[in-house]
């Protein structure tokens, strides 16, 4: 439970962070510049959480542990739920923001742990208590109370459900794949965490970003890092340094989640994960002093209160 609390609220300080990259004037210069925006953020965050876990599997000596572990039949599925959950995934994502905005497409992808609870007990056995599953209806209704905001343009309807329903359906898979993954021995949650960070940035490389013809937008936000200099408003203005800050803490996320995964199975750690949308209140506080309001409060309680309730241990062992 902690290491699935730890990933979320990693995760809701990488996404603060993020969110400042993206709101820098280079992601807003022109119209293509912000239709590739989230493309190229995803494609330079996933491949600095691949730079970062390569110096950190170094430092442990793991390189031919993790390539002896791409030849393993739990290898090829952790590659399988890295294309799920990040290009197919995100990429549904994306499309429901530019289709049915950002608010909808909260509220519709916050759904992927109960799909995920239910296809962890189709294909993995995993069983949750009648309180769990209350609790993990609880905290997605107090995400959905986070995301809503009245209003929002709708322009397209039907492209806008199928990018959410492939974003709720990529997350979900990822994290039931991966969690028959690393029931293998043979392979570690750090290293499926390497396979899955450089296969989904190797897909946007080789095959997303040239249909979008992104790569000189790309080569142009990481270009930036030639310009920085030792000054606070150069670190903090810079977009790549950024980028490259929130992915450290991004991976640390998913070092955590993946653990919790192998501890305590995949729908309890989608259930904890999930309370990034309520860390992520906290850090905006700190960071970018946005204060909250008290329901805003009262929601990311009710998410946190939830998610508990929905990983806690089974009261009920031996029936």
């Amino acid at each position: 439970m902690v290491s699935g609390l730890l990933a979320g609220l990693l995760w809701g300080l990488d996404t603060v962070i993020l969110g400042v990259a993206l709101v820098m004037t280079p992601f807003f210069s022109t119209e293509q510049a912000i239709f590739l925006a989230p493309f190229v953020s995803t494609f330079l965050h996933d491949i600095s959480s691949s730079i970062w876990m390569l110096i950190y599997m170094g430092i442990k000596k793991e390189y031919s542990k993790i390539i002896r572990a791409l030849k393993t039949r739990s290898g090829k599925f952790i590659i399988l739920a890295a294309l799920l959950g990040g290009p197919i995934g995100m990429t549904g994502y994306v499309l429901a923001i530019n289709n049915i905005g950002p608010s909808y497409t909260a509220i519709i992808s916050s759904m992927f742990p109960a799909v995920g609870a239910l296809l962890s007990f189709i294909f993995l056995k995993e069983k949750m208590r009648w309180y769990q599953i209350l609790g993990l209806l609880v905290s997605i209704g107090g995400v959905i109370a986070l995301s809503y905001s009245p209003g929002g343009e709708v322009t397209n309807l039907g492209i806008g459900l199928v990018g959410a329903l492939m974003c709720v359906f990529g997350w979900s898979i990822e994290a039931v794949i991966c969690a028959y993954g690393l029931r293998d021995p043979n392979i570690s949650d750090e290293q499926a965490l390497q396979i899955r960070q450089l296969t989904s940035a190797l897909f946007y490389a080789i095959i997303l970003l040239p249909i979008l013809s992104g790569w000189p937008f790309t080569v142009e936000i990481a270009g930036s890092l030639k310009d920085l200099s030792f000054s606070a408003s150069s670190i903090f203005g810079n977009p790549m340094l950024v980028i490259i800050i929130s992915a450290l803490f991004g991976t640390a996320s998913y070092v955590f989640y993946y653990k919790a995964i192998v501890k305590i199975g995949a729908s309890k750690s989608m259930a904890l994960n999930i309370t990034y949308s309520a860390w992520a209140i906290l850090f905006s506080f700190m960071l970018l002093k946005t204060t909250p309001s008290v329901m805003s409060i009262i929601c990311a309680l009710i998410v946190m209160a939830g998610s508990i309730v929905a990983s806690t241990k089974d009261l009920y062992p031996n029936k």
